[in-house]
């Protein structure tokens, strides 16, 4: 990512959460370094899951990784490799089971040692509330950024609009936190080290119509524990 589209993220973020500049200068090397590996320029965009079908999508920016993961997964299985927002993936798709689409990151996270994001298409429309763009509500916490532990995360993608951290509160009955995965910022639904209920967050939030995502947890910066917005 440019220094420009940096500085404008960054500004967003400040505007949007209120968090101290300090604390992206801090982050910015994290927010715009992990798997910093370039990509192809003509790369595809990677294309969406179909109704009712689990996506894997395998962290692997380089010509090695994809060589890598070609070795140790069955030749029968189709794989292409795309972009998913600014990182080089390999697409696996077809998974009618979550269980069955982590089945198959734990193998390729123990045989290749790639990292894999497990995703599926929101089946509804997010309700906006209704009380326009809130601004966050003056704390004394202090900023802290640390890398989550081992586990699950279930991010979600606000698309620069922070009014859906309520929502999203809404549906997960319970805080919401702000995380950097990657190169982007997400709102942080649930961290837990049980992966049943971080399948049943994932399906609950895609039913009501928000793109949500499970990745390693060990891959995401906790940037605020809870985003307090008013109701």
């Amino acid at each position: 990512m440019n220094p420009i589209n940096q500085s404008i993220l960054s500004k967003s973020i400040l505007s949007k959460f209120k968090i101290p500049a300090a604390l992206i200068l801090s982050t910015a090397g994290l927010l715009y370094g992990i798997n910093s590996a370039s990509a192809q320029s003509n790369t595809p965009t990677c294309q969406a899951p179909r109704m009712g079908e689990y996506l894997l999508l395998v962290v692997s920016p380089t010509k090695d990784n994809q060589t890598q993961l070609k070795r140790v997964l069955p030749t029968k299985i189709k794989t292409n490799t795309c972009k998913y927002l600014d990182d080089t993936v390999t697409r696996i798709g077809g998974f009618k089971k979550i269980d069955d689409a982590n089945r198959w990151a734990r193998y390729i996270k123990d045989s290749a040692g790639l990292s894999a994001i497990i995703t599926t298409r929101p089946t509804g429309t997010p309700t906006p509330s209704q009380a326009g763009t809130p601004r966050a509500r003056a704390t004394t916490v202090s900023y802290k950024p640390r890398r989550l532990g081992s586990g699950y995360a279930v991010l979600v993608d606000y698309y620069n609009r922070p009014q859906l951290a309520t929502d999203v509160r809404k549906a997960v009955k319970g805080d919401v936190g702000f995380v950097a995965y990657g190169r982007r910022p997400y709102l942080l639904a649930t961290y837990t080290s049980d992966q049943k209920e971080a399948y049943q967050t994932l399906e609950e939030l895609s039913k009501r119509g928000f793109f949500a995502i499970i990745v390693d947890s060990e891959k995401v910066m906790l940037l605020r524990s809870v985003v307090n917005l008013p109701n």
